[in-house]
């Protein structure tokens, strides 16, 4: 079936919803009162909402999270602006015609969102853009997860001197806190994306897979060869998934909320209006207080959930970072954390490490 069809079922009941506006409270052929009434109307745009939002989601992997719902949320007001404008009512702009309608329109969006909070790792859910095929497969790969960084770029000039012509792909937490909102960039990121411009100017293939200390970076998505966030990471050319590893405990529900909260519409537009020197000091905040946090889901390695995720994707390799340490099962490997300069090499179809303490040159 066309993916297009999908649409057919949330504009029929968004346009059955606009129509019964004019029924006056008698819907379904039964007479409702007024709180009856309001529940059906939130009821029907919840709907409409979270099949919207299903519909974008599986018709494109493009939009992040927070743009989709912006955009949802926006169409939906716009159509209920123009309906206000030819509606006969003069409650038309009052609390009791938009509270029910934009309060459903919330509801289904984040519905929406409860597979992701109860364990769902349904690639749909993330997002990507760019090009997932390396230009030379036959190159060596550079597999860099959580570098942490803060003001310096420890061990990447090293990596890049000794691999010169690697290829490279990051697995997430590249910085403390990476915040891709204008005016909220280091000046160790700058140094970062001229390195990244820098090794694509030659010819070498980067990409990123966000993490947990990523937000908002779609906006320079243009700066990388492949980008993208949650689960099922893949390139064309590779035999391998990945993803970054903060998805893989489906039983943090506490950490999985977190990641939805934190990457929702309401904070990216916070994130947009807040002046930059009051964000940074926020965010650090931030950053401080969440080292405390769910320390129950931070002390050990969930060897069963990580099977799990192995069995899921069914890939010949599966590496995740995000644990800080080198963890086997099976088809799977967690890749230690590049603080140090330890990173993870690929090459004539098998993984080895390579720099920091433990590595290799």
């Amino acid at each position: 079936m066309d993916r297009w069809l999908i649409w057919l079922l949330p504009s029929s009941i968004f346009a059955y919803s606009l129509l019964a506006d004019h029924l006056n409270g008698e819907q379904w052929g039964v007479w409702l009162n007024l709180s009856a009434d309001r529940l059906i109307i939130a009821g029907a745009f919840a709907a409409v909402s979270f099949l919207a939002d299903l519909a974008w989601r599986t018709s494109t992997d493009k939009w992040p999270l927070h743009k989709r719902h912006f955009a949802i949320f926006g169409i939906m007001s716009l159509f209920l602006s123009v309906a206000a404008l030819f509606e006969m009512q003069t409650d038309s702009y009052s609390a009791d015609y938009w509270l029910p309608r934009v309060a459903g329109i919330v509801i289904g969006l984040c519905i929406g969102s409860f597979p992701m909070l109860f364990g769902s790792r349904a690639a749909s859910h993330g997002w990507r853009a760019g090009n997932n095929a390396r230009p030379d497969a036959s190159r060596p790969l550079l597999v860099v997860a959580d570098p942490h960084w803060g003001t310096d770029l420890v061990g990447l000039h090293e990596a890049t001197f000794a691999h010169p012509d690697a290829d490279w792909l990051f697995l997430g937490d590249v910085f403390d806190v990476w915040l891709g909102i204008k005016g909220f960039e280091t000046d160790a990121q700058r140094n970062f994306l001229w390195w990244v411009s820098e090794r694509r100017r030659t010819g070498h293939w980067v990409g990123l897979w966000l993490g947990n200390r990523e937000y908002f970076l779609d906006d320079i998505a243009d700066k990388f060869d492949f980008i993208g966030e949650g689960t099922g990471g893949r390139l064309s050319t590779e035999p391998f998934i990945f993803e970054h590893g903060d998805l893989i405990n489906t039983k943090d529900w506490k950490y999985r909320f977190w990641n939805l909260l934190s990457r929702s519409m309401p904070v990216w537009v916070f994130a947009k209006v807040t002046p930059p020197i009051i964000g940074a000091k926020l965010c650090s905040w931030l950053e401080k207080k969440l080292l405390t946090t769910n320390q129950e889901n931070k002390t050990s390695f969930p060897m069963v959930e990580f099977q799990k995720a192995i069995d899921a994707e069914g890939a010949e390799f599966f590496i995740v970072g995000h644990f800080h340490c080198l963890k086997e099962a099976d088809k799977g490997m967690s890749v230690p954390w590049a603080h140090e300069g330890q990173m993870l090499l690929w090459q004539n179809g098998e993984f080895r490490l390579v720099g920091g303490p433990t590595g290799s040159a």
